[in-house]
């Protein structure tokens, strides 16, 4: 069994840190537990590892967040993945700091990255991980919000968080995805 994981975020030094780039963070991190190099490669930075005889690849799209959809698709059809066997690891501003939930489907919620994905591979049937960022800011600030580093207080809880969300990547290709939601959402 083959497994898409796409971290979301935008390239750029000027982002790394940011929390609309959770996504790529918490790739970043199970690259490094996984002792796992991402390689530049068509439309995104890639990486594969086994666990459990299941085959998860790696993907952080080089697209920028709004376009993310492009290395998506591009990917699945690449590696002939099915789209129910495809996770999408994304910050949402509308659970606190830190709440992880995964879904099998759901709105955009005005969410750039995950609109592009539905428009892209014909639908909103797919698997995501929500990373809470919090919504600590006034109303028309959420741009600046998104594209802000964390707090220090949040880089200090960020690992475990991190580590949790980990967790649940490799249910979703192990035990799948109802027992994981029920095991680990917040």
């Amino acid at each position: 069994m083959k497994y898409l994981i796409a971290g979301l975020g935008n390239i750029g030094s000027e982002y790394e840190l940011t929390r609309h780039n959770v996504g790529f963070l918490t790739l970043d991190r199970l690259a490094d537990k996984e002792g796992l190099t991402f390689t530049p490669s068509r439309y995104a930075d890639k990486a594969e590892f086994k666990f459990k005889g299941r085959q998860f690849h790696l993907i952080k799209p080089s697209t920028y967040m709004n376009l993310s959809g492009k290395a998506i698709n591009y990917w699945l059809k690449e590696l002939k993945i099915p789209k129910e066997n495809l996770l999408v690891v994304v910050d949402d501003i509308a659970l606190p700091f830190g709440n992880l939930r995964m879904r099998g489907k759901g709105s955009a919620a005005g969410h750039n990255g995950l609109k592009n994905i539905e428009q892209l591979t014909g639908g909103n049937n797919y698997a995501r991980l929500k990373f809470g960022v919090g919504s600590d800011f006034h109303p028309g600030q959420q741009v600046d919000y998104v594209l802000s580093n964390f707090t220090q207080e949040q880089f200090d809880e960020l690992p475990d968080k991190m580590d949790k969300a980990i967790e649940m990547v490799k249910g979703f290709g192990t035990i799948g995805i109802s027992r994981t939601m029920n095991q680990f959402n917040d």
